[in-house]
């Protein structure tokens, strides 16, 4: 919601000033009208320093897919478009979503189109997103469109899911791995050390080598935050620079077991998008355009737009897609069909259906890997520990503070 200041007249002709919580401008003269108040002057009020907001909240794609499936209820029902708008609004808890719709209502209102009014804020959309709805309203079937993109953002959420929820444990297990070695060496083994260079014990080697160990993380603990540093430094550079990207996205592809992941997983969400585009009518180009910003690979980006170019020149999607050498045989054997019976966006929806399900079997087996494999890793550093230490306690029967006390 914002605030907004006026000065109006009431029936009775007296001035009245002050200030409405609405959703936009048009919505807070509609409430000052159904107040029997004539609006002469309206604004947005200035924010205090408080209500400032230092970053807008996120608009999360659980959202828009509830968005979507409740405004294709309303154009099926014939509500108008502003009315559905304003209503989404006002059930939602996200300010900056509400300001969003408020917008779109408000220039619909003045007689945008539904697609154009979505436009002013695409970076809140999937890139396929306004592509589907601009060629639904050129057909008149925005209600089916809006079904299609919440039942696909649907299945794009399950696969993200699946995604975590197959991370999730090895993750938890690597950390507290991280920890048991990091008190170990902390707090535990220089106790240890004191304790024996107090008795004078000839230490074995694989002791002298855990205390070593224990005393650097204790002098040189800058170190480690140093290299923590460098690691978040790397990290941010292949996450938000174009280059690092492309470096990223390069190497996974190059590394076993990751890159049938990152594979399958790409592939998915491209025939996804086309497949749903394709089938609400969108021209293949532009569908194209659409799911190389989908494909959130820049080296799938970069083979998809040489495609799109020959696609332009009418050479079909089967085979500049295939020349890009990026795609399964299995994909493009279902692409290659598709254009020769006229059921290419199906053919699409069955490609990505085929590798969500290949993607969660493949994720299934990369745990069954990584989970003992960590788990293998943390045992053999707590042995290790261990018998340093056993072995350590054995040497102090040896050592000659005890002799003597014998």
């Amino acid at each position: 919601m914002s605030r907004f200041r006026y000065s109006a007249v009431a029936e009775d002709g007296s001035k009245v000033k002050d200030e409405i919580d609405a959703i936009s401008e048009t919505f807070a003269r509609d409430e000052l009208l159904v107040r029997n108040l004539e609006v002469r002057k309206i604004k947005r009020a200035r924010k205090s320093f408080f209500s400032i907001e230092i970053t807008k909240q996120r608009v999360k794609r659980p959202e828009i897919m509830n968005f979507s499936r409740q405004m294709a209820a309303f154009v099926a029902a014939g509500i108008p478009l502003t009315d559905g708008l304003q209503v989404i609004a006002k059930g939602s808890t996200n300010r900056h979503w509400q300001e969003v719709l408020g917008e779109a209502s408000e220039a619909i209102a003045q007689g945008a189109q539904f697609s154009d009014a979505l436009a002013r804020h695409a970076d809140l959309f999937p890139p396929y997103y306004l592509g589907i709805i601009k060629a639904a309203e050129m057909t008149g079937r925005l209600d089916l469109a809006l079904v299609q993109v919440s039942n696909y953002l649907e299945r794009d959420l399950e696969t993200r899911s699946r995604i975590n929820q197959a991370l999730a444990y090895p993750s938890v297990v690597l950390g507290m791995a991280v920890v048991t070695v990091a008190v170990l060496a902390v707090w535990v083994l220089p106790k240890f050390a004191t304790f024996f260079s107090t008795l004078g014990a000839k230490l074995p080697f694989s002791t002298r080598v855990l205390i070593g160990l224990a005393n650097f993380t204790k002098n040189f603990w800058f170190l480690y935050l140093a290299a923590f540093a460098a690691m978040g430094a790397v990290a941010l550079w292949l996450w938000k620079t174009d280059k690092g990207r492309r470096v990223r996205n390069r190497v996974a592809l190059r590394l076993p077991l990751i890159k049938v992941i990152v594979l399958y997983s790409v592939v998915e969400r491209v025939t996804r998008i086309l497949g749903a585009m394709s089938r609400a009518g969108v021209p293949l180009p532009d569908a194209m355009a659409a799911a190389i910003k989908g494909a959130n690979n820049s080296v799938f980006e970069e083979g998809l737009q040489s495609a799109q170019t020959r696609m332009l020149e009418g050479e079909g999607l089967a085979g500049p897609i295939d020349d890009t050498g990026l795609f399964p045989e299995a994909a493009i054997q279902m692409m290659r069909v598709g254009e020769n019976t006229g059921t290419l966006d199906v053919q699409l929806e069955n490609a990505s259906d085929y590798y969500s399900k290949e993607l969660e079997y493949k994720l299934k087996k990369l745990t069954t890997y990584f989970e003992p494999a960590v788990i293998v890793a943390m045992g053999l550093v707590v042995g290790f520990v261990a018998v340093a230490l056993v072995q350590a306690m054995y040497g102090i029967y040896s050592s000659p503070t005890l002799v003597n006390l014998k």
